[in-house]
């Protein structure tokens, strides 16, 4: 006879197979990419034909977030994750004191205490959120374009570390956008985040116990990432330190801690276990009758009684809205046509958008036309990527440049370095590229990577705005993050949501719990593509009510432009079209025709206004700026003090001709080198100096009086108590 485990878990399937002597005949694991059943299934299948897996004589043991739904479909015994990891641990190593298991979506801290003739057990489990996780660390790598191959090298030790939450995995994405704009190197950022799962369990999961030797780290992430191991290795031993833990005569902290080669394989090891207390009779293997009729008749009818229509009711409702909006994007000219055509002879107005996922450049004609675009990746470095980007211009052939705009995060740091001319806000940029193809707009919704901006207008002015940057819920890096998981190109999104028939609810609001109510669909049987195109249709809810608080979408207008990388996307543009007409029926919902590359129109439109002007440019030329030498600090010695927010900052060096330098400064910078300061949250944040505070502190003065604030001064009025006469005794 023999035993089967399975852990079906969130985004992988493990199984391992044993004979009646302990003696492992089979073992794998696999990604489901949310095809939990399916999976399964095909483990089955090779078991019976490999191993000679036998329904109704060999037994079966499931455990993980889909073994619920499973194991009832092939006569399983079903076993709680905690339990099998700890009857594991119990077999295998009854030494052990502490196990910090790490999984995909899920963290677990278990520990051992001596009690009588045995251990007590006391568990502690994190599940609601991804902070954390494999995939809070995957995702943040994918970000900063780490292969998987490359982050399970990259190491912790002898690293400059910067702050990241560890509590959230939104927050933690934010953290990590700050530091790649503050040019932190992104080994750093990487070691920054082992250092973050690691305090997340021993702060968060331990609850005030100490985790004593031996400890066990078990798991995909603990066996995978070197940095990881090495970030435990570095806390655990300072802890014992600290903490005066008795260690075994003659043994180091290092030999305390112990990575099993088959870390992966605990859970299922433990279903094994648990399953030989059991009767006989119990999880025997039924076959995969059951589970196949589930796979190809079961799910759909369940899917079809909770769940919602797909975002196309009906085949001809589909291609009706691709009649509409399939052809809405205009196909932005090539290098080559614009060679062609000679407009590469002219001088032009260049628009760069310096964004958190990507860098784009926009080159516009004299009489604005868009004449070619590039684009690249960022690299995690604002000056790396303003060197790419203009390297791509130049050998686009624009060699003649009359003025140059920027926008995005990285405007303000790149202004002085390239010799921007203008540094517009985002808004304005945004606001300035629609109104230029669509004068008429009434709202502006411009979906990003990693923000979301509506701007209400009135007569072709921005009156009102609403911004969204510090929650992923509604933005396009929370949808790439989920093709990606689901290993599905970005470009094939919008093709894979479509062929959903029923979608499930997913909640609005906050991209953790959105997250979490993703898993749980999984749990359920829903597929990734189904989950995809709910993900599309709850975007709209996240980006008007949940990010920009509009409860009344007619009382803003009636037509209604989308711009954004995101809206390239067309299953979010049908979401989209179809909840803006259940607010508003008669609203004109139109595409920006270039909606990806808006922000660099709009800083090119900005610049075309410079030059239109007269004004020469400050473009430095493509030569300095590809031969700018720069280095970046951030440590002690650049902590703002201004405030009781210390901000942590980065001062990022770069040798420019006849910068006077900083030889005063904490961190002396020679002459010939410009600094730029950022990682500050206030503009308190970009001086050094106290002289420099004064002189900006006497002209803020001078500005209140010149123009004082007259709500504050009525204000005060309204509140101060008038002085009383004092009147003679005796007096008329």
């Amino acid at each position: 006879m023999k035993r089967l485990g399975l852990d079906v878990g969130s985004t992988t399937v493990k199984g391992l197979l044993e004979d009646d002597s302990g003696t492992v005949l089979w073992q794998d694991y696999q990604r489901h990419d949310t095809k939990q059943a399916e999976k399964v299934l095909e483990f089955l299948q090779r078991l019976e034909a490999e191993c000679g897996f036998a329904p109704g004589v060999d037994r079966i043991f499931l455990t993980g977030s889909g073994a619920g739904l499973i194991a009832p479909l092939l006569g399983a015994k079903c076993a709680q994750e905690v339990v099998a990891v700890a009857a594991a641990v119990e077999k295998l190593h009854p030494e052990v004191n502490f196990v910090s298991e790490i999984g995909g979506e899920d963290m677990k801290t278990l520990f051992f205490t001596p009690s009588g003739d045995g251990k007590s057990k006391q568990v502690f489990m994190q599940s609601a959120c991804s902070g954390g996780t494999g995939t809070f660390i995957e995702k943040t790598a994918r970000k900063l374009q780490v292969a998987p191959a490359e982050l399970a090298q990259m190491g912790y030790t002898g690293l400059d570390l910067h702050k990241i939450s560890s509590k959230c995995g939104i927050f933690a994405e934010t953290d990590a956008n700050t530091l790649v704009k503050s040019g932190v190197p992104v080994p750093e950022i990487i070691a920054s985040l082992f250092e973050a799962v690691v305090y997340q369990n021993l702060a968060t999961l331990t609850k005030g116990n100490i985790p004593t030797p031996q400890v066990l780290l078990l798991g995909g992430p603990n066996l995978f990432f070197k940095g990881l191991q090495e970030a435990w290795r570095y806390h655990l031993a300072k802890l014992w330190s600290e903490r005066h833990v008795a260690l075994p005569e003659g043994s180091s902290p290092e030999s305390l801690i112990l990575v099993p080669t088959e870390a992966l394989y605990y859970a299922c090891i433990g279903c094994i276990e648990i399953g030989r207390s059991e009767p006989a009779t119990v999880g025997v293997y039924s076959g995969t009758e059951r589970l196949q009729w589930w796979i190809s008749e079961g799910q759909h009818e369940q899917k079809a009684r909770e769940g919602a229509k797909g975002l196309a009711a009906s085949a001809q409702e589909l291609e009706q809205f691709l009649q509409s909006y399939g052809q809405t994007q205009r196909v932005m000219p090539t290098a080559e046509a614009a060679a062609a055509a000679g407009h590469t002879q002219q001088t032009v107005i260049l628009g760069c958008d310096f964004g958190s996922t990507t860098a784009k450049a926009v080159v516009l004609s004299q009489s604005g036309e868009v004449l070619a675009s590039q684009y690249v990746p960022s690299n995690g470095n604002p000056i790396e990527d303003a060197k790419g980007l203009m390297r791509a211009v130049r050998q686009a052939g624009f060699e003649r440049i009359g003025a140059v705009g920027l926008t995005g995060y990285g405007k303000d740091l790149l202004k002085d370095i390239v010799g921007s001319d203008m540094a517009v806000v985002e808004t304005v940029a945004h606001a300035t590229a629609a109104l230029h193809y669509i004068p008429d707009a009434d709202v502006i919704c411009d979906v990003g990577g990693t923000d979301v901006k509506i701007m209400l207008l009135r007569q072709g002015t921005v009156a009102d705005f609403r911004l969204n940057s510090q929650c992923s819920s509604g933005n396009g890096a929370f949808l790439q993050g989920v093709a990606e998981r689901y290993r599905i190109p970005l470009d094939e999104y919008a093709q894979n949501a479509f062929e959903a028939r029923s979608i499930p609810a997913l909640a609005m609001g906050c991209g953790v719990f959105l997250q979490s109510d993703i898993v749980n669909q999984q749990r359920k049987g829903w597929a990734r593509e189904e989950i995809m195109a709910a993900l599309a249709s709850v975007l709209p809810l996240n980006v008007w009510v949940y990010a920009g608080q509009i409860q009344n979408l007619a009382a803003v207008g009636r037509k209604f432009v989308l711009q954004g990388g995101t809206h390239r996307n067309l299953a979010v543009v049908k979401a989209q079209v179809d909840f803006i007409h259940s607010k508003v029926p008669s609203a004109e919902v139109v595409v920006h025709p270039y909606s990806g590359e808006a922000g660099a129109i709009g800083a090119a439109l900005c610049a075309l206004d410079w030059f239109k002007s007269g004004k020469p440019t400050q473009f430095r030329g493509y030569d300095l700026i590809e031969a700018l030498e720069y280095k970046a600090t951030t440590n002690e010695d650049t902590v703002c003090h201004w405030c009781p927010v210390n901000c942590r900052r980065t001062f990022i060096d770069v040798q420019i001709p006849g910068a006077a330098g900083r030889p005063w400064s904490k961190v002396p910078v020679e002459a010939g080198w410009e600094r730029v300061i950022s990682g500050n949250t206030c503009p308190k944040g970009l001086l050094e100096d106290v002289q420099e505070m004064k002189v900006v502190k006497d002209q803020l003065e001078e500005a209140r009086r010149a123009y004082p604030n007259i709500a504050e001064l009525v204000r005060e009025g309204a509140f101060k108590r008038a002085k009383e006469e004092l009147v003679p005794a005796g007096a008329d």
